[in-house]
């Protein structure tokens, strides 16, 4: 009795042992085989590792892709262990991938819905679809900064990054706008009316989605950037000969030559300051760089579906000044409606703020 026990003893510490063996996550090769780039269900690679590139088309170039930069084979030889390894994840972790599955499917359904209207009405007239087009895409940022001014009003959320660069975009969506508007997009009632409703339900539609679930949110405004640039694509393929014969609109020549480019920068997240100086000599060359702010927007939209994953071109040119106690803003972040109000009656984080706000 006495040796059985003390192999008891022995064997049951070795089996809890074993059984809290940290499970491996699922190959950072998984891919959701929606068409529109997908965030996946498990905590995703950093976007400095997985940018989503986009090559800009030059005269001289025919082909233009906007892709992400792995692909399935990044692991060659770990697949079958760890897809194998992975079948012991938790409950949660198949819920969240059920849940962005749903997300995205309904986000693909609008978007082809959308499509499938605009093909119909403006298959033959180009502008007033990018006038309709450019009316339609710049709701969202409209919509994220009016939740976030909310959550800010409560003491929920405080980060400017997220505030500045999605301002940046409305603003780059606007000029996009005014660009369409000068070549007569909008010179029919039709047009304005149908553009102008449809961004009044968007709005409203993308407030409640990015309430709820904000990588929904981002992942339907990607969609709607991608649908963007490929319809862009197209049209200069088609009609690049004509395009360089005719002059650029003035308000693209002030827009992307002008001497203040501080906004033109800041949405552009992927790239450093001054890195991109658009040079502007026909119409051709206007919708050349109106697709590339597109591909520029879609890797924005990317880059945010990780939360917190956000940040200012601009804010690392000033991480030397934020070493200093004095000049320090407490930031307060959260994730959606249901994780504000979670957070908002946690004391830790309200104490952690109201101290460091008192030590000022």
């Amino acid at each position: 009795m006495s040796l059985s026990s003390s192999a008891f003893a022995i064997s049951a510490p070795s089996f809890s042992f074993k059984a809290r063996r940290p499970k491996t996550p699922l190959p950072s090769s998984f891919q959701n085989p929606l068409r529109c780039n997908s965030t996946p269900s498990v905590p995703p690679l950093s976007r400095k590792l997985h940018p989503v590139k986009a090559t800009i088309l030059q005269e001289d170039e025919e082909d233009v892709f906007v892709e992400k930069s792995f692909r399935t084979t990044s692991f060659p030889g770990n697949g079958i262990e760890e897809v194998e390894e992975s079948r012991g994840n938790s409950s949660s972790s198949s819920l969240e991938k059920w849940v962005i599955k749903v997300e995205q499917s309904v986000n693909i359904f609008l978007t082809d819905s959308v499509i499938k209207i605009l093909d119909t009405l403006y298959r033959d007239r180009d502008y007033a679809r990018f006038f309709v087009l450019e009316t339609i895409a710049r709701v969202p940022y409209f919509a994220f900064i009016s939740v976030l001014h909310m959550y800010e009003s409560f003491g929920w959320w405080r980060r400017a990054d997220y505030l500045k660069v999605h301002f940046a975009e409305s603003w780059n969506e606007m000029h996009h706008l005014l660009i369409m508007e000068e070549l007569g997009g909008n010179s029919w009632w039709f047009d304005r009316f149908l553009a102008q409703h449809i961004a009044i339900f968007y709005y409203f539609m993308t407030v409640f989605m990015y309430t709820l679930s904000p990588r929904m949110a981002y992942h339907f405004s990607e969609c709607v950037e991608s649908h963007a640039f490929e319809t862009y694509d197209k049209f200069i393929k088609a009609q690049g000969d004509e395009l360089k014969k005719k002059p650029a609109p003035e308000v693209a020549i002030k827009y992307y030559t002008g001497g203040d480019l501080y906004l033109f920068d800041e949405f552009q997240t992927d790239r450093a300051p001054c890195s991109r100086r658009p040079k502007i000599e026909n119409l051709y060359d206007v919708f050349m760089n109106i697709r590339d702010d597109e591909a520029e927007h879609c890797k924005t939209m990317k880059a945010c579906q990780t939360h917190g994953n956000l940040r200012s071109p601009h804010s690392y040119e000033e991480d030397g000044f934020e070493d200093t106690p004095d000049c320090m803003i407490p930031e307060a972040d959260c994730e959606g409606i249901v994780d504000c109000i979670k957070k908002s009656l946690t004391p830790s984080q309200v104490k952690q703020i109201r101290t460091v706000e008192r030590n000022r």
